[in-house]
């Protein structure tokens, strides 16, 4: 009786279906290169692995048995799976497969969304069916998630404490010291890191620790991470604080906000493409970042 199927078992089923299908054991020989008393013994020997007679052969010409019937149609559905099986894992060995979770800053500029679709867009144009999974948050969120391995990779500003990720820079973001319209900075004609000094700041806990703000004073009653936040404080008229020059770029035009001695207080912030150091990225993840890095210009990590 067959319980296991074996390479020798496959040998035999397929010299049986060559010879049904050459009509006989004397018709195989010349496909099957064997001698009709060497197709005899294989036939023998299928028939003993199974346990039941598969075909009447002699005077009365070749003819399959019903039981003979049933395992030639069980046979050929066998040898159809397994092409199927050849075609998909042919199909799967140059296929990128699976997830990558991707974490990004809150409130970046145009341009650098454009740059993350066209990575995405030439991400897509690969032989790949991965699930790409997008959220933003905070940086010390980005950090915190993949430290834990919840994060593939990352897009933000980061602090740089942290040995145990990789940071590659991707772009730079200009920052600039606003005040609301509603605060004494706003119409003081040439305001000083002096007049500044006892003005109500916005305190970033985590943001910008790396890069240290260039003015930093001697109080402050407003805390927030997020930039809707601190646009919120500054625009109250009640703080002084940091922003993005593109986030604070249309409320200027509208008359609400107005940079503080842009040319020495303002300064840049490097956003990187990090990663945790300790984890080995699978084929999806490295394939998107080869496409994220050439998105924005580079050509390998730092």
């Amino acid at each position: 009786m067959l319980s296991q199927l074996r390479d020798l078992d496959l040998q035999l089923l397929r010299l049986f279906v060559t010879v049904v299908e050459c009509g006989g054991f004397s018709a195989a020989q010349g496909e099957l290169g064997l001698s009709q008393p060497s197709i005899s013994i294989q036939m023998a020997k299928l028939e003993t692995r199974l346990g039941y007679r598969l075909c009447e052969r002699g005077k009365g010409g070749f003819r399959l048995t019903p039981k003979g019937e049933h395992l030639l149609q069980a046979t050929r559905r066998l040898f159809l799976s397994i092409e199927d099986f050849r075609d998909e894992a042919r199909g799967v060995a140059d296929k990128l497969l699976g997830e990558v979770r991707i974490g990004l800053s809150e409130s970046l500029e145009e341009s650098v969304l454009e740059q993350l679709s066209d990575a995405i867009r030439r991400f897509r144009q690969r032989n790949e069916a991965v699930t790409l999974d997008l959220l933003t948050a905070t940086p010390a969120e980005l950090e915190r998630l993949l430290l834990q391995d919840r994060l593939h990779l990352a897009v933000g500003y980061f602090a740089g404490t942290q040995a145990a990720l990789q940071h590659t820079t991707l772009f730079i973001e200009p920052q600039g010291l606003y005040c609301g319209a509603g605060h004494p900075a706003f119409k003081e004609k040439k305001p000083t890191r002096d007049s500044l000094a006892d003005a109500d700041q916005v305190l970033h806990p985590y943001r910008f620790i790396a890069a240290d703000e260039p003015l930093q004073t001697s109080r402050s009653s407003a805390r927030c991470e997020q930039v809707d936040g601190s646009l919120a404080f500054i625009l109250s008229g009640a703080h002084i604080g940091y922003l993005p020059r593109h986030v604070a770029q249309p409320w200027i035009e509208r008359g609400q906000l107005r940079e503080l001695l842009a040319g020495e207080l303002g300064f840049d912030v490097a956003f990187s493409l990090t990663r945790h150091r300790g984890r080995h990225p699978g084929d999806a993840e490295q394939a998107f970042v080869g496409d994220l890095l050439a998105a924005f210009g580079q050509h390998a990590a730092d």
